[in-house]
């Protein structure tokens, strides 16, 4: 027989960077960590590849080790995208110490990952600001010409 959904020790966090959105399902596993199918490892582009592996670096791999962790990212460009992974990883780990293993374990994650860098945990709320009319942008004007 196969175990209840709700038998399954499973969480779901989301990350964002402008229009970037990631989702990841965190579940009691064997260390997996995909995006899109893809191992973390082979990550695109190769430049940025660092900066999803640092919530791994800051806290241990052993933190991981025990959970599967799959993500999808839709939206926004590469590097975008590559910030919403990070966030999604970072605030998985933490909801799932909450939700099933101890609260002062989760404190000191949150806290590593805040001392490091806030946006593992806050998402950035600036946006693309709109076009107005009477200039090629949202803030340059035509040139104002008399003749």
């Amino acid at each position: 027989l196969l175990p209840r959904m709700t038998d399954i020790q499973s969480i779901q966090t989301f990350g964002r960077k402008k229009n970037a959105t990631a989702v990841a399902r965190c579940v009691a596993g064997t260390g997996v960590i995909r995006v899109n199918g893809k191992p973390l490892h082979l990550i695109e582009p190769e430049s940025l590849r660092t900066k999803v592996f640092e919530p791994i670096y800051l806290v241990g791999g052993n933190k991981f080790k025990n959970l599967s962790i799959r993500i999808r990212v839709r939206g926004g460009g590469h590097s975008n995208q590559i910030y919403a992974v990070r966030q999604a990883l970072a605030k998985s780990l933490i909801a799932y110490y909450q939700k099933f293993e101890d609260e002062t374990e989760k404190r000191k994650l949150k806290e590593a990952f805040l001392m490091y860098d806030r946006n593992l945990i806050v998402a950035d709320p600036r946006r693309c600001e709109p076009k107005k009319f009477g200039g090629r942008g949202a803030r340059a004007r035509f040139q104002k010409s008399y003749r």
